[in-house]
């Protein structure tokens, strides 16, 4: 973003505007240090009663975040809104990730490590999730659609992190190619994938929904995904590869 931060080092009163990120936060035992969190940022569970909720990732409330006076935000070009960032980079240090792929996820737990004092920590977090992802097993190139929402159906495409977490697990995606398409039911049937993946969030898919793309694909093969595996950039990335292999057992 061509952007340029000076912070009081290390900073005392940071806002987290991405759930993944403050999750990464409270893995750096920075839980004093940590002000303010979006009301999405449901990990670790007990910060959504002990933090200020400075509202959404795409609905900053301005007025709340003035009167935690943060020394230091941290936030993600995706997952916010730019007039909110550009607002806030008026008063405050903004600091930006921009993540598609597994190193862009390594680069941000070691660029917030060191603005927040933990690089012995974010080094441990990186090499930890390094060392689990050389566990990982790989299916055999099926097709597959990973949907995110449901009116109108909406997918993950190329260019995504989702996109990215496919690719590790040789999985083909026959999504159109832009980041989020928005998906008719036709174009679901003809698309045919061997495949389709209901994500936990943001939309929050069920059983019930399953019956529902059943009649729009017949063919495919429809299965539950926990979302926050494929989607969240911290730490629960260590996890990440247990879940994949246990998924691509299923994908055979």
């Amino acid at each position: 973003m061509n952007h340029h931060i000076a912070v009081s080092f290390p900073p005392k009163r940071i806002v987290s505007l991405v759930p993944s990120q403050t999750e990464l936060l409270a893995a750096f035992g920075l839980d004093n240090q940590v002000v303010g969190i979006t009301k999405f940022c449901v990990h670790p569970e007990e910060w959504l009663s002990k933090k200020t909720i400075i509202g959404g990732t795409k609905s900053f409330h301005f007025d709340i975040i003035d009167k935690l006076q943060p020394d230091l935000i941290i936030g993600n070009k995706e997952e916010n809104y730019e007039e909110g960032i550009r607002h806030l980079q008026e008063k405050y240090p903004v600091w930006m990730s921009d993540i598609v792929s597994l190193d862009d996820a390594l680069n941000m737990i070691q660029g917030i490590s060191q603005v927040t004092g933990k690089e012995t920590e974010g080094s441990k977090i990186t090499q930890t999730i390094q060392q689990s992802f050389e566990t990982l097993k790989t299916s055999h190139g099926q097709s597959i659609l990973y949907f995110i929402w449901r009116n109108p159906w909406m997918v993950a495409g190329s260019g995504t992190f989702i996109h990215t977490m496919l690719e590790k697990l040789s999985l083909k995606n026959v999504a159109p190619s832009s980041r989020y398409p928005v998906l008719s039911s036709d174009e679901i049937h003809r698309l045919k994938p061997d495949y389709i993946l209901l994500s936990s969030e943001p939309y929050p898919f069920q059983e019930k929904h399953i019956a529902e793309l059943k009649q729009i694909s017949p063919s495919s093969r429809i299965i539950l995904v926990d979302g926050e595996m494929f989607s969240w950039y911290g730490n629960r990335l260590i996890f990440a590869p247990d879940y994949f292999n246990s998924l691509s057992a299923l994908l055979q």
